[in-house]
């Protein structure tokens, strides 16, 4: 009994074990997190983001705020850490060694006679007979019997001191942590720990397992529903309009699980009220266009309006249910962009091609989703292609103010950016009548907006210029700067109430057909992670062209420099058409800012296939796939004096005989107009 009640003694101290094994790391990996710079040197310092909470300077932001379960918990857990640390320390009694003279009384070496005068004077305290108190029968029993035997019985001393214990060697004992109201039951010890271990080591991780592949079977990895990339597979069309994208964006699987409450009918009618006009309802037949867009499926109805409230800027007027419904909306809607993204740009036609229009529509609804701003702000007026909409994304900015400044000849965001600060400064408060706080905090936000180059190259690899069918590697250097001298950065969006990063997306695209010849996603967030990719890039190209060791570590040494300074290295591929000269778009498009998108011609020039041994490669391809005489016969009237390095030889030998059977035969007619030929020549032609 003893045994066991040791190791249920033990049971505290596992306990605190299995939870402090994962508890302290994760916290210590919270604490770097809340006391990391990158939110407090890279996000936006305008007042109107300062009021906005979402970048508090607090280094115990992401630990003091309460209103997330998963602080609670770790709060939770460190108090039963606490309790157990202290349970342990008060309450757990020290397993000490067996030492007879201290439990006597006596000093080391003491003689036989105050061994027995200790011993009848410890039994008159404790002995059973003279006090029935159970502890002191225990306590006489075990210790104060057992130290007397060790110092007085022969045997019992020499095991004493020989192994440190009057019963002699004392063997290893192992137990099981477990609580002692388990090991109470009596006669069904062993069923209670067959549970434990069924429990822990078997019932456990299944149910962990079967809960991590439901949710897997359920989303992908970028925490998007398998339901949603089908829906948006099967929607996306290659005319699909920008202002469309809403009605794709929407049908997505974790929308359609929002509750749709019966109290939420009145307000959602109000926010109907208000955002009408941003619904692309025609005017002329409003009645049944407001039916139709009310018989749609109550999660769809909700969800688009729930958004254009947002880019309204009217989330105010919601309820607090609806608040709550909005947050979740708007918080995975970047997720779902970039998936839908890539269902834009994913290979749909017979080269390999994704479609334009709709890649350029889905990350101009994420510029307006982050900055608020509603997509009729986005139509051409007042002479620029992108309207109000990029003024509006800066602070202290609304229509009014809009219209004063463009009838001073600064029709576009750019040509306010191109002011000097000086200039600036005298032209907002002269014209708008802001005040110096109100353009300090404009200032920010200018110095935060991103400027992009692009140096883009199109070649193949080992080969001057581009033939039919050749790999073209693109590659394309993407520098970023900001007047305030930063890389990285949050972009500025109060409205917005998450965080949010910066994304970038890289397409090589045909306007005139609408195809996206190659896409890329970029961010400038991750340093290291961009000197890897570029070192690696550039360390795999140049080893296929050949390159020397030197000249590849002094390659990669610049490209490193390059990314340090605030370049991005893409590099991709893709196959080249057929011939003739294609004029290409390099768009960089950011999924946060609007009005800081860069585009540049690109001049791509495919010519006819010369290559021989490339060509006679595709001959035996094509041979192999059941052969095509088309492309022979192009290619022999292209050069009649080539000879495949791949003919039969059987061919050769019937070729041969072919010639010398024709001019045997000639040779005979010759002899026989002759009078000439043989008997049997002969007798045949008299026949």
């Amino acid at each position: 009994m003893a045994a066991s009640e040791e190791n249920s003694g033990l049971f505290p101290i596992f306990i605190l074990t299995m939870i402090a094994l994962p508890l302290v790391p994760y916290t210590i990996m919270q604490l770097c997190r809340a006391a990391s710079k990158k939110e407090k040197s890279i996000n936006c310092q305008c007042s109107v983001c300062s009021r906005s909470g979402k970048y508090r300077k607090s280094i115990f932001k992401k630990i003091s705020n309460f209103s997330t379960w998963s602080n609670l918990t770790l709060v939770l857990f460190w108090i039963i850490m606490g309790v157990l640390v202290y349970y342990i320390k008060t309450i757990n009694r020290e397993v000490q060694v067996f030492e007879p003279f201290n439990i006597l009384g006596l000093q080391p070496g003491a003689s036989d006679s105050e061994i027995k005068k200790a011993y009848r004077r410890l039994s008159v305290q404790y002995h059973p007979d003279k006090n029935p108190d159970p502890d002191a029968h225990k306590y006489f029993v075990e210790s104060i019997a057992k130290a007397y035997q060790a110092l007085t019985d022969p045997i019992s001393r020499e095991n004493f001191e020989k192994y440190g214990h009057p019963d002699g060697r004392q063997g290893f004992q192992m137990g099981i942590a477990l609580p002692q109201f388990l090991l109470n039951i009596e006669g069904a010890s062993g069923g209670i720990l067959l549970l434990w271990i069924v429990g822990v080591c078997i019932l456990l991780p299944l149910v962990v397992a079967v809960a991590y592949l439901s949710r897997s079977s359920k989303y992908t990895g970028n925490y998007v529903m398998h339901q949603t990339l089908s829906a948006y597979y099967y929607f996306m069309k290659p005319s699909l309009a920008p202002s469309k994208v809403m009605d794709v964006l929407i049908k997505a699987a974790e929308y359609m699980e929002i509750p749709v409450r019966r109290p939420d009918a009145e307000p959602l009618q109000k926010l109907f009220m208000l955002v009408r006009s941003e619904l692309n309802l025609d005017l002329k037949n409003i009645k049944q266009e407001q039916a139709k867009f009310w018989k749609q499926h109550p999660a769809l109805v909700k969800t688009e309006l729930l958004i254009q409230a947002h880019l309204t800027r009217q989330t105010a007027t919601l309820t607090p249910e609806l608040q709550n419904d909005f947050k979740r909306v708007v918080e995975i809607a970047p997720r779902l962009l970039e998936e839908l993204m890539k269902m834009a740009v994913i290979p749909r036609t017979a080269q390999g091609h994704g479609w334009l229009r709709p890649a350029v529509g889905v990350v101009e609804l994420s510029q307006c989703i982050i900055q608020a701003v509603p997509l009729s702000a986005r139509k051409p007026s007042g002479g620029s292609s992108e309207g109000i909409a990029p003024f509006l994304q800066l602070p202290h900015f609304n229509e009014a103010v809009i219209k004063k400044i463009t009838r001073k000849k600064i029709k576009t965001l750019q040509e306010l950016r191109d002011m000097s600060p000086v200039d600036r400064v005298d032209f907002l408060s002269e014209t708008a009548n802001f005040s110096p706080t109100e353009i300090q905090d404009i200032e920010s936000v200018l110095s935060m907006m991103p400027s992009i180059t692009l140096e883009v190259k199109c070649g193949t690899e080992g080969e001057e210029g581009i033939q039919e069918g050749d790999i073209v590697t693109v590659q394309s250097w993407v520098t970023l700067k900001r007047s305030n001298g930063l890389t990285r950065a949050l972009p500025h969006s109060p409205f917005y109430p998450f965080h949010k990063e910066e994304n970038h997306w890289f397409l090589l695209a045909d306007q005139t057909s609408n195809n996206v010849w190659f896409s890329q996603k970029l961010s400038f967030m991750d340093e290291s992670a961009a000197i890897t990719a570029a070192s690696k890039s550039i360390e795999e190209s140049m080893e296929g062209s050949g390159a020397n060791p030197g000249e590849i570590g002094k390659a990669v040494r610049e490209a490193v420099e390059k990314v340090k300074t605030g370049s991005r290295l893409v590099m991709g591929k893709f196959q080249a058409p057929s011939e003739g000269s294609y004029n290409l778009t390099c768009f960089l498009l950011c999924d946060s800012w609007i009005g800081c998108d860069k585009k540049t011609g690109v001049k791509v020039k495919v010519v006819k296939r010369t290559r021989a041994g490339t060509r006679g490669g595709l001959v035996e391809e094509v041979a192999e796939d059941g052969g095509e005489e088309e492309e022979e016969v192009e290619e022999e009237e292209y050069d009649e004096d080539y000879e495949s390095e791949y003919s039969d030889d059987d061919e050769e030998e019937e070729d041969t005989s072919n010639k010398n059977k024709n001019k045997k035969e000639n040779k005979k007619k010759e002899n026989r107009a002759n009078g000439k030929g043989p008997a049997s020549s002969s007798g045949s032609d008299d026949e």
